[in-house]
């Protein structure tokens, strides 16, 4: 039992608890498992069935409004905002059935497994090309040199972002990921403000055009739907959060997992393992800590009653955790039977739809990267940092060398 693990809730402005906040999750688990936080302002459910029931029950724990908005945000930042505070309100994953059903029949449509692989390529070229230029210097930062590019561009070419716009749009992501997703001071809320809605300007605009000149993209086929199917605003939402994914969430996986495997001396995987590190990488390291829910109706669970209303996290970073599951959890099992049965994309209806490009693009970037730096290694005397985040777990430098 650690020091961190003794504390009475959560801290998620401290740097252990988005590092290493097991023993803490481990205790909540055996003690509370439906532990009410203060500083959330949320009941947390941290057992494995649990979260996994809760996931597979929309009726009781409902989705509507769950992403919507940052509750640590200020009234001027919500001024500031306007109509857009409630950003995501349209969102396939922020939404219960029917009209979930209807999103995700319409994003589905480019998510099918023929058009998956054949993204492949493209992805195992963009690592190629990326080594190409870097492996001759001999030492790099993973997190924004190597860990990144490759997945920026792929969602890039798969939604339609022109090649000059990538760092546009890389930068404006990660401001809005900060700005609804993790705890800033007032000040700090105002500038991320102001660069989300140049970006909703700019994803708006690529709207526009795709709709007056449609092309061979992601967007041009969501604009065809706009009006038969889907609302112009629900188009911006799901584009700018399938950005998010690929500008964030799947490289902050990428990371991690790359220093997992460093760390246990695993470097490189060898191919036939590779499905299998992917998902005990993703099991013991996830970079999606966990959903928000809101309770439908009073539900009582072990002994506890969460009234109707209440915000509810679903933390699939303690369900990964659950020895009652995954046996010896702190130990990392390159191929564990049963890893897969993590929850780090979800369950239910709102498993996520890019799942199977998400896994796909982790295993080629771990194929690619160990066939060509096969010696990679971790600078000995960094201090591995994480982001502080409600939600997310990604680091904020790697250096190796090769």
């Amino acid at each position: 039992m650690t020091e961190h693990a003794t504390l009475g809730d959560f801290d998620v402005s401290a740097a252990w608890h988005v590092a290493g906040p097991y023993p803490f999750l481990a205790r909540l688990r055996r003690e509370a498992p439906v532990f009410r936080s203060a500083r959330l302002g949320a009941y947390v459910l941290t057992r494995y069935a649990d979260v996994r029931a809760a996931y597979g029950d929309p009726r009781r724990f409902s989705s509507k409004g769950s992403l919507t908005i940052s509750r640590s945000l200020t009234q001027e930042t919500r001024d500031k905002l306007g109509e857009h505070g409630s950003f995501l309100s349209s969102f396939v994953a922020n939404v219960d059935p029917p009209d979930h059903t209807r999103l995700r029949r319409s994003v589905s449509r480019a998510f099918t497994p023929r058009a998956v692989a054949a993204l492949e390529q493209e992805f195992r070229r963009l690592n190629e090309d990326l080594l190409d230029r870097l492996a001759p210097r001999g030492r790099a930062d993973f997190v924004t040199e190597i860990g990144h590019e490759p997945s920026v561009k792929l969602t890039a070419r798969f939604i339609g972002v022109p090649e000059e716009d990538e760092a546009f749009v890389q930068e404006h992501v990660k401001d809005w990921f900060q700005l609804f997703l993790s705890p800033q001071p007032p000040q700090r809320q105002l500038e991320l403000a102001a660069s989300f809605l140049d970006y909703l300007a700019y994803v708006d605009r690529l709207v526009a055009e795709r709709a007056a000149r449609p092309r061979d993209d992601f967007t041009s086929l969501m604009t065809a739907l706009i009006g038969a199917e889907l609302t112009h605003r629900e188009v911006v939402e799901l584009i700018s959060t399938i950005l998010l994914g690929g500008n964030d969430t799947v490289p902050n996986q990428l990371g991690n997992t790359v220093l997992r495997l460093l760390r246990e001396g695993r470097w490189p995987v060898p191919e036939p393992l590779l499905a299998g590190a992917s998902e005990e990488c993703m099991r013991i390291d996830g970079a999606s800590l966990g959903s928000f829910r809101y309770a439908a109706e009073d539900v009582v669970l072990h002994g506890v009653t969460i009234p109707a209303g209440s915000l509810v996290l679903l933390s699939t970073d303690s369900a990964g955790h659950d020895e009652s599951v995954f046996p010896e959890p702190e130990r990392f099992v390159i191929d564990r039977p049963n890893a897969a049965e993590h929850l780090v994309f979800g369950y239910g209806i709102h498993f996520c739809v890019g799942a199977a490009l998400g896994r796909l693009q982790l295993r080629t970037a771990l194929e690619v990267l160990g066939r060509r730096l096969p010696g990679l290694r971790l600078v000995p005397g960094q201090e591995i940092a994480y982001r502080r985040s409600l939600v997310g777990r990604g680091l904020t430098a790697l250096l190796v060398e090769w």
